[in-house]
């Protein structure tokens, strides 16, 4: 299968490559490096990748890009609330209206595996979230991917995935994702303060996501029109949780503070019945991916590790 992977030199591409070109996928890439592209470095040697630099904003590039591909599996986007509130026009054009740009070049029988995400949801409290829960997002981020979710679901040819919340080892690191920093600072300041220590999130470990889309390409017929929760129930942890399992494994100084607000409200429960019915699961835990990113911070040496937010 020919692919294109928009926005594939970030946390989540990095990681996709890797496993469609060791199953003999040809990947096409569309990215504008705007956090560069070390994590491509490794791939180059393939002759089934092909890397091509241009925005999803540009038309002329993703007419390119989609041209003679099986399917497209959309990652590009401004991610997460902080980068979006520092970036609230770039956040539209890329989330929306990038998308928008490619739903209208690429040819109908080109699948769409999108990547959408949980904060869709916005604060649900007392209530697991299925998919068909009415969406309430409360960012810019979460209004912008929510805006981009429901125009491709009106058009054919499209799987929308609204993930579970990101963490683990990737070759494009990402330190502002929940379980990320919070070993991140116990690793490297030995110091780490949490507020709303109670609210609760779903988590996913990043070669799951991987895996996810490898699921969805594989099974696109019987998957096709429709959204899913990508995740898995027995990952749903309180920050506090969180914090234990790492303090478990590494010792450093935990503070609860009483002040503090996380702008999308993330706090509740999701359910992962309908992909778990088709067959998908997960299968790295939170505790190994904790270990894992301990061991990673051992020779990662970032003194901002909020630079390219």
């Amino acid at each position: 299968m020919k692919l294109l992977i928009t926005g594939g030199a970030g946390y989540v591409g990095s990681v996709l490559i890797l496993r469609l070109l060791s199953a003999g996928h040809h990947v096409r890439v569309l990215d504008n490096l705007m956090f560069g592209g070390h994590a491509l470095l490794p791939f180059f040697s393939d002759a089934r990748f092909e890397f091509m630099k241009g925005s999803i904003l540009d038309e002329n590039a993703v007419r390119q890009a989609v041209n003679g591909v099986d399917a497209i599996v959309h990652l590009a986007a401004i991610v997460g609330y902080p980068a979006c509130k520092k970036h609230e026009q770039l956040a539209h054009d890329v989330n929306v209206i990038g998308t928008k740009i490619i739903e209208k070049n690429r040819d109908r029988n080109q699948l769409i595996v999108y990547a959408s995400t949980g904060s869709n949801y916005g604060a649900v409290v007392g209530q697991v979230c299925a998919e068909t829960t009415p969406l309430n997002p409360l960012t810019i981020y979460g209004t912008t991917k929510t805006q981009a979710e429901l125009h491709l679901l009106a058009s054919p040819n499209t799987i929308c995935y609204r993930f579970a919340t990101a963490f683990g080892v990737s070759p494009r690191m990402r330190l502002d994702l929940l379980i990320n920093d919070f070993v991140y600072q116990a690793v490297k300041t030995r110091n780490l303060i949490i507020y709303e220590k109670s609210f609760k999130r779903t988590f996913i470990h990043v070669i799951d996501m991987a895996r996810s889309f490898m699921f969805a390409l594989e099974n696109a017929e019987r998957m096709i029109g429709e959204v899913y929760n990508v995740g898995s129930e027995r990952m749903n942890y309180s920050k506090e949780d969180i914090a234990n399992v790492v303090r478990e494994r590494f010792e450093f100084y935990l503070h609860f503070a009483d002040v503090g607000k996380d702008e999308d409200q993330r706090n509740y429960e999701v359910s992962y019945e309908k992909i778990n019915r088709l067959g998908y699961t997960t299968t790295i835990s939170v505790e190994d991916g904790i270990e894992e990113l301990i061991k990673a911070y051992q020779v990662i040496d970032v003194k901002n590790p909020y630079a390219n937010v």
